[in-house]
C-alpha cells in the first residue's frame, strides 16, 4: 500500500481542492507550505517571500516539506502531501536558479512512493490572487517543471483528469487499487476549517485527519 502520496502540479490547477476533498473522506494530508509560509511572511513583513528572497522562500519550503516527511513515519494508513520535496527543486528551476546540492540531498534521503500524481495547467480554471502571483504562462511553467523534477528523481507520474474534483478523487482511488483509506483503528481526529486554512492549522503539531 501507498504510504507517501503526492499531489503536485502547478498553481490554480485544482490541486489543493483535490487534497482537500480526500481529507474530507477522512484522509490524512499534509497541507502545501507556499500559502501558509506566504500568509505568515506577510503578517509580520519578514523577508521569505517569493517576490521579495526567492532562494530563501524556497529554504522555508524544504524545511516545511521535510517536516511534513518526518511527521508521516508516526502514522499508519496512507497519507497525502500537498507537494513534497522536489517540488522545491521545481520551483526553483521554475525561477531560474539553480538546484543547491543540499537539495538534491533531500529529495534522495526524503522519498515517496510511486505513483505521484500531477494536476496539469489548466487554463480554465486557473486565476491568480494576492499570494498567487503567478501569470498563466508561470502556471504552465511551474507544471511542466514539476513534471521533469519527478520524473528525473525516478517517481512514476499520472497525470490527473482535467474533470470534477469528485471525479478526481475516484480517480485517485482506482490508480490507487482502493487501497487509499482511511484507517478504521484511528480515535476521531479534530476538525479544524478545511477551507481557509491558517498557519497554525497548517502547521500543526501532527498532520489533518479527515478534514471537512
Amino acid at each position: 500500500m501507498p504510504r507517501r502520496i503526492v499531489i503536485t502540479g502547478g498553481p490554480g490547477s485544482g490541486k489543493t481542492s483535490l487534497v482537500m476533498a480526500l481529507a474530507a473522506e477522512g484522509l490524512t494530508i499534509m497541507p502545501e507550505a507556499g500559502r501558509a509560509l506566504i500568509r505568515a511572511g506577510r503578517a509580520i513583513d519578514g523577508p521569505a517571500l517569493p517576490w521579495r528572497d526567492p532562494a530563501l522562500f524556497a529554504e522555508t519550503m524544504l524545511a516545511w516539506e521535510i517536516r511534513s516527511h518526518a511527521a508521516a513515519d508516526d502514522l499508519s494508513g496512507p497519507v497525502i502531501f500537498d507537494r513534497g520535496v522536489p517540488d522545491v527543486a521545481g520551483y526553483l528551476r521554475t525561477i531560474g536558479r539553480s538546484v543547491p546540492s543540499h537539495v538534491q540531498r533531500a529529495m534522495e534521503r526524503f522519498r515517496y512512493d510511486d505513483p505521484v500524481f500531477l494536476a496539469p495547467y489548466w487554463p480554465e480554471i486557473f486565476g491568480p490572487d494576492s499570494e498567487r502571483r503567478q501569470d498563466a504562462a508561470e502556471a504552465r511553467a511551474t507544471a511542466e517543471a514539476m513534471r521533469h523534477t519527478y520524473t528525473e528523481a525516478g517517481y512514476r507520474l499520472v497525470e490527473l483528469p482535467r474533470a470534477s474534483i469528485a471525479e478526481r478523487a475516484a480517480f485517485v482511488h482506482r490508480v490507487l487499487g482502493g487501497t487509499c483509506a482511511p484507517d478504521p483503528g484511528k480515535p476521531d481526529p479534530e476538525k479544524p476549517d478545511g477551507a481557509t486554512l491558517d498557519l497554525g492549522k497548517q502547521y500543526p503539531d501532527r498532520p489533518h485527519q479527515g478534514q471537512a
